[in-house]
């Protein structure tokens, strides 16, 4: 489908290449990209940065302003590329309160794979230790939530064409 709006969420735990796929689906389909972490409130940033996970009460200011822009982006006429861990089905549900047409992007994979990832990002403010965390928080895609796996351990060149195949969407022809 590509006549319709739709806004693609790029879901996974820290480390699985959210933003890289995003980024490269956003610039693939001619669609504006946004960062979810860069709309955590300070207090969220400060506690994971100081190694505890958040909680529901944490996570749900932070998604109702994701599907703000969702909805921002929906009333503006645009699809949109979001980059967002939404571990839960109740935190899915929170964004696709944004649009009619909220889909998924699960990037997938590995749990070592995804430790030796969190290991190489110095600087973020997301420290190694809080991933099992995530990985214990995570509710996988149901049968009827609109939304596709891709493997993590793909290059993203091979996770781009996994994505636009098995989304249904083709490359923005600019």
């Amino acid at each position: 489908m590509t006549g319709a709006l739709q806004h693609i969420v790029v879901m996974g735990v820290s480390g699985s290449g959210k933003s890289t796929v995003g980024k490269a689906l956003a610039a693939t389909l001619g669609w504006p990209f946004v960062e979810g972490d860069s709309f955590h409130p300070p207090a969220n940033v400060a506690k994971m940065s100081a190694g505890t996970p958040l909680d529901d009460d944490d996570r749900r200011p932070w998604l109702e302003t994701l599907a703000a822009q969702i909805a921002r982006n929906e009333a503006a006429g645009r699809s949109s590329v979001l980059g967002c861990s939404a571990l839960k089905r109740a935190y899915r549900d929170i964004l696709r309160s944004g649009a009619p047409r909220v889909r998924f992007l699960h990037v997938h994979g590995d749990r070592a794979v995804l430790a030796e990832r969190v290991s190489r990002r110095p600087g973020h403010f997301f420290p190694a230790s809080l991933l099992e965390s995530q990985l214990a928080t995570l509710e996988p895609l149901a049968e009827d939530e609109d939304g596709v796996v891709i493997d993590v351990a793909l290059p993203p060149a091979e996770q781009l064409d996994a994505a636009l195949h098995a989304l249904g969407l083709h490359r923005y022809p600019g």
